[in-house]
C-alpha cells in the first residue's frame, strides 16, 4: 500500500469524486468494523474456556497463538487496518489530484477561448 500512497502523492494518478467515494466507502466501513471488534480481539488473547480434558489443554495455547502471534488473525487484521488507512489517504490525494487537473484543464480552456 505504501507504493500506492507514494504514487498518489506524486500525482501519478487521479480519481474523480464519484469513483473516489465508491472506493472510500468500503474502506471506511472495514475500518469501522475493525474498531468495533477490538474488544472481541482482546478476548481472543485470553485463554479459551474449553474445559480440562487433555485435548482442551492442548488446544488452549494453540488457539491463543493462532489469534495473536506474528502471523495470527489479530496481528494481520490490525496490519490490514493500517494498510486501509494508507489506501484511504492515497485515494483522498488522488481525488485532490483530479480536482487540480480538472481546474488546470478548465483554466487552459478559458485561456484558449479568449
Amino acid at each position: 500500500m505504501g507504493e500506492f500512497a507514494a504514487l498518489a502523492a506524486r500525482g501519478a494518478f487521479s480519481v474523480n469524486d464519484h469513483g473516489g467515494q465508491a472506493l472510500l466507502k468500503p474502506i471506511r466501513d472495514m475500518l469501522a468494523w475493525i474498531d468495533r471488534e477490538r474488544v472481541n480481539f482482546d478476548r481472543l488473547h485470553q485463554e479459551p474456556m474449553l474445559g480440562s480434558s487433555t485435548n482442551a489443554e492442548v488446544m488452549k495455547p494453540f488457539m491463543r497463538r493462532v489469534a495473536g502471534d506474528e502471523a495470527g488473525f489479530i496481528t494481520q487484521i490490525l496490519r490490514f487496518g493500517e494498510s486501509l488507512v494508507a489506501a484511504e489517504q492515497a485515494i483522498v490525494q488522488a481525488m485532490a489530484n483530479y480536482q487540480e487537473a480538472d481546474a488546470q484543464a478548465a483554466n487552459g480552456l478559458g485561456e484558449g477561448g479568449s
